[in-house]
């Protein structure tokens, strides 16, 4: 994407192919030094039995400037936390593992539900607030990065020019990746290209130039799980539990920081993980759930911008989505064919089709249930409330390593 287009109020970086790798790791080394630099990987116990994460892992080993690891390991029990710790083991960076399952941390919870602040649901959003919460409260390193575990084409640039914008002295406090993402043959991205970008437009063709709409809608992959953000910023963003994770987090970031302070990054050439179903029969699952939780995100924050949603907002919402979706599709037809990919126009719009009953089914949602608690309270809040907790998180994680 060697292009230098800016569009929109944040600051997009572009790869212009004109800076080695070496010399950026140089560079990060050198910052690292008065600036800790630590990577979160939030994953579920499976990854580790999948292709990526082992190779991933052999190439974090070689990367110089990181001091920190993080892992949020969900969905594991004993046997498979003790062998988590040995596979991750083959790290010389410091590795620190939260064990979500084991009875420390579900100690911690417990102590956070009864305050009213627990996360509630398992999930990524749950695993990234708790891993979040750890590097910041327990003083892990000044600026944090988050990728994914199942990247198939994970290099070390990724994390170079994801952690470059925040950590380097430009201003950055926040930093979303970009890339585009294809396996190769075919192109990804289904829910940010044909339901998250002609939903943003169809929203600003209803309700106007919204600034929140204008930012979001800035971006070139919303939905990237990839973002590094300074541990001062941390204790300030709410984010949510579901599926709304990569949306809500945007939402707070335009909530708590200046967008002067916001930027984009093109982090790969090509990216690839693996794939969600699109489950169109069944809205609680695969990518059908996804589009409804994204969508009803954008719907709740729009309410706390003083929108009025009503049902005929969405019936004429599903009506603009569903046109602009249409049009982007023989767009892509064009974008695939150019770069010698296949394409099926038929699979793309069962696609829209399962997304335009996203938009009306979320609406739904907001309206049976308008002042449901969308985000997991800040760090902040939870502090203030129980001064104790990062003390205790910071216990339970070196218990549970002893």
């Amino acid at each position: 994407m060697s292009d230098f287009h800016q569009n929109g109020p944040i600051a997009t970086l572009h790869d212009l192919g004109t800076r080695s790798l070496a010399s950026l790791e140089a560079e990060l080394t050198h910052i690292a030094r008065r600036r800790p630099l630590a990577l979160i990987i939030p994953s579920l116990y499976s990854e580790l039995e999948g292709p990526a994460l082992g190779p991933m892992l052999d190439t974090i080993a070689e990367i110089p400037y990181l001091s920190t690891i993080i892992i949020g390991l969900d969905q594991a029990d004993r046997e498979q936390y003790l062998h988590a710790q040995k596979f991750f083991a083959r790290l010389p960076q410091t590795v620190h593992i939260l064990w979500h399952d084991g009875p420390r941390l579900r100690d911690v919870d417990a102590q956070l539900a009864a305050a009213g602040l627990s996360p509630g649901q398992p999930g990524k959003g749950r695993n990234v607030w708790y891993c979040l919460g750890f590097a910041a409260t327990c003083g892990m390193a000044e600026v944090v990065a988050v990728h994914d575990a199942d990247i198939l084409t994970y290099d070390r640039a990724l994390p170079a020019k994801l952690f470059y914008p925040v950590a380097s002295d430009a201003g950055f406090g926040f930093c979303k990746g970009y890339y585009a993402r294809s396996n190769g043959t075919h192109l990804g991205g289904r829910v940010s290209r044909l339901f998250l970008t002609p939903l943003l437009r169809a929203l600003k063709l209803a309700l106007g130039p919204l600034s929140f709409l204008e930012f979001l809608d800035a971006f070139r992959y919303p939905l990237s799980g990839e973002f590094a953000v300074a541990a001062g910023d941390i204790s300030k963003l709410r984010i949510p539990a579901n599926w709304g994770l990569e949306i809500g987090l945007l939402s707070e970031v335009y909530r708590s920081l200046n967008p002067k302070q916001v930027c984009q990054v093109d982090i790969a050439a090509r990216y690839d993980h693996k794939h969600q179903t699109l489950s169109p029969d069944d809205a609680t699952r695969g990518l059908s759930r996804m589009s409804r939780e994204i969508a009803l995100s954008i719907y709740r924050k729009l309410a706390t911008e003083g929108v009025t949603l009503t049902p005929e907002l969405f019936r004429a919402l599903k009506a603009s989505y569903l046109r602009g979706a249409l049009d982007l599709i023989q767009h892509y037809h064009s974008d695939a064919r150019l770069n010698g990919l296949e394409y099926s126009f038929h699979d793309e719009e069962v696609a829209v089709d399962a997304f335009s009953r996203a938009v009306i089914e979320a609406g739904e949602d907001y309206l049976a249930t308008p002042f449901e608690p969308a985000y997991i309270s800040n760090w902040s809040r939870v502090i203030s409330a129980l001064p104790d907790i990062p003390e205790a998180l910071c216990d339970a994680v070196a218990r549970d390593a002893a």
